[in-house]
């Protein structure tokens, strides 16, 4: 592997998601693989588990790790030819540059405007650190895609999994704020590379990017979605068609234990209780949340391990 910025970097998912959950047992066995090399993180938006965990897994691998929250530090500048007399004070060709000599690897996270789908879709920021940056790069979350978060949910679908051909539900569910397509996207990119019976369910109005969704089984009714499932996976996203926006807030798309019925319950968190799911489900034994957060580190540490293993 020579760079993680999307699904598709991944040259045999299958072998990789086994070798992710055969980490778990000895996730020091690589201790020395990253000896002596260095990842540096940059973060444009704030992180929690995706921060953390990837932190874990490059120590788990023997790398140092430096941290920058570069929202609260400098404004970057993305536009070819652009008079730089406002607010930015470097450009991304000498900062990439700059940073590439530090690190080894570099991890970015940067989230989409949700104002100007045309621009978002273009990935500004992570396809300059691609472009030049001479190391590889690891996509900690971007405008339209989380490939990390993808990866972990593969790994416990395949872990919980009761059958060869598990239904998996994407479920949208409401949320106050208007939020980002990305782990959706990756969610539904990756279902649709495994073996599984996969459905997204959702208010009209609320289709995902169709060069995403291709041919995957679109219902719009949530009950009949979930009849027969075995995994639930619920995410809030804004609109795509009028990108951005709020069009309903419809409380019965919560998520509940009645609906659930015997599915397994996952969400990427954070999530807003009896908002997008009522307590009843999150503290339930069908509710598997906490160690598809726990999956995080691994994988991250596949990716990690993999693109170590190239340089």
């Amino acid at each position: 592997m020579k760079k993680y910025t999307a699904i598709k970097d991944i040259e045999n998912l299958s072998e990789t998601i086994k070798q992710a959950i055969e980490l778990k047992e000895n996730p020091f066995q690589y201790e020395a693989l990253g000896k002596q090399k260095t990842l540096v993180m940059l973060f444009f938006n704030s992180s929690l588990r995706t921060r953390l965990s990837t932190e874990k897994a490059a120590k788990n691998l023997g790398m140092n790790v430096m941290t920058l929250n570069v929202g609260e530090t400098w404004d970057l500048e993305f536009e070819e030819g652009t008079i730089m007399n406002l607010k930015s004070a470097e450009h991304i060709k000498e900062a990439a540059q700059v940073i590439s000599q530090y690190a080894d690897i570099i991890a970015v996270r940067a989230f989409p405007s949700l104002i100007n789908r045309e621009q978002d879709e273009l990935e500004p920021i992570i396809t300059n650190f691609i472009k030049y940056a001479s190391v590889p790069i690891i996509n900690m979350e971007s405008a339209t895609a989380h490939p990390l978060q993808a990866l972990a949910d593969a790994i416990t679908i395949e872990e919980f999994k009761r059958s060869k051909t598990p239904k998996v539900v994407l479920s949208w569910a409401p949320h106050p704020k208007k939020l980002p397509h990305a782990v959706a996207n990756s969610f539904v990119e990756m279902m649709q590379k495994r073996d599984v019976d996969f459905v997204i369910t959702h208010p009209p109005g609320y289709e995902l990017d169709p060069r995403i969704t291709k041919n995957s089984i679109i219902i719009y009714n949530q009950e009949e979605a979930f009849q027969n499932a075995d995994f639930v996976y619920t995410k809030n996203w804004s609109s795509y068609s009028n990108y951005g926006e709020i069009l309903k807030t419809d409380a019965n798309w919560m998520i509940t234990k009645e609906k659930l019925g015997t599915a397994k319950f996952m969400h990427c968190l954070p999530v807003r209780r009896n908002v997008v799911v009522e307590d009843a489900v999150l503290d339930s034994e069908h509710s598997i949340v906490i160690k598809q957060a726990n999956n995080r580190t691994f994988a991250a540490q596949i990716v990690l391990k993999g693109i170590l293993e190239n340089l």
